[in-house]
């Protein structure tokens, strides 16, 4: 079996993926394709995994989970999952002032639940500029020091984090995006996730990039899209692409960074890292890099 787990990161999407992916159920189940509801997974297997400490499971665990996750009787041939708190919840993204400290054993656990199975994981990326602000304003009035736990964040580096996933668990595919290309990859986002080739017929294709903008300029891009519609990927993103640089809510694509020591300087400093780091993701053995 195909298992297919978006694993966040934490402050990207936001479930939205998934919830896309689900609008095309029908069309799912009918190509062995089960999308079940998170609530029936995402404590189970954090729970089991904490349970395991990093032993090997016991016998017969990745039938019970199955089971426990699918409806009675039901079958598939890949099942779509996902948790954006996977690795680590958002306080805990620099824990022990290393970037994504728990990547490794959060990976090889999932890799070991299901040792039968063909595993793909699904990571959206982002800025470090503005994703550790975004997870920072989820910790409840965490100190913002005791909240980085001495890690400095010039060091932080997801090609780092990419690189151990794949020592963690080398057999399973890997795809990676950028959060922030996120709008104009979402129709090629829903495919890949549910399995289904470039070319079909989708449901949600657009859902990120009408909800980021007004609701005239939303209306005016599907009006477009159905008089004229694209003919290639690349055209659809051209055309999303001009649509978001006339009607995208500036409240749903600028964020406002402040943060005690971060000034323009370093916001700079950490934007050309990232993407700096993003070439060296693409060029990773057994990472497939997906980019508008």
């Amino acid at each position: 079996m195909d298992i297919a787990f978006h694993i966040g990161a934490n402050c990207t999407d936001d479930d939205r993926l998934l919830k896309s992916v689900a609008k095309n159920l029908p069309l799912l189940a009918s190509q062995g394709t089960r999308v079940p509801n998170p609530a029936r997974y995402r404590r189970l297997i954090r729970e089991t995994i904490q349970h395991l400490r990093g032993a090997p499971p016991e016998p017969g665990t990745r039938d019970v989970l199955i089971d426990t996750i699918l409806d009675h009787g039901e079958t598939t041939e890949r099942l779509v999952m996902g948790n954006p708190a996977f690795i680590c919840t958002p306080a805990r993204i620099c824990e022990a002032g290393c970037f994504h400290e728990m990547a490794t054993f959060k990976a090889r656990s999932l890799r070991a639940l299901f040792p039968e199975d063909r595993i793909e994981m699904f990571l959206s990326i982002r800025n470090p500029a503005s994703f550790v602000p975004a997870c920072w304003e989820q910790t409840r009035g965490r100190g913002f020091d005791a909240f980085m736990a001495g890690l400095d964040p010039r060091s932080i580096l997801w090609s780092d984090m990419v690189a151990r996933l794949r020592h963690a668990a080398p057999d399973a595919g890997l795809t990676v995006w950028c959060d922030e290309d996120s709008a104009l990859l979402w129709p090629d986002l829903v495919r890949v996730l549910a399995g289904l080739g470039p070319d079909a017929p989708i449901e949600g294709a657009h859902d990120l990039v009408y909800e980021i903008m007004h609701p005239e300029g939303a209306a005016r891009l599907r009006d477009y899209l159905e008089a004229h519609p694209p003919a290639s990927p690349d055209q659809t993103r051209r055309v999303v692409s001009a649509f978001l640089d006339k009607y995208a809510r500036p409240d749903a694509v600028e964020s406002e960074i402040d943060l005690p020591g971060w000034d323009a300087a370093l916001i700079a400093d950490l934007t050309a890292i990232y993407e700096a780091d993003l070439e060296r993701i693409a060029r990773m053995k057994g990472v497939r890099f997906l980019a508008a």
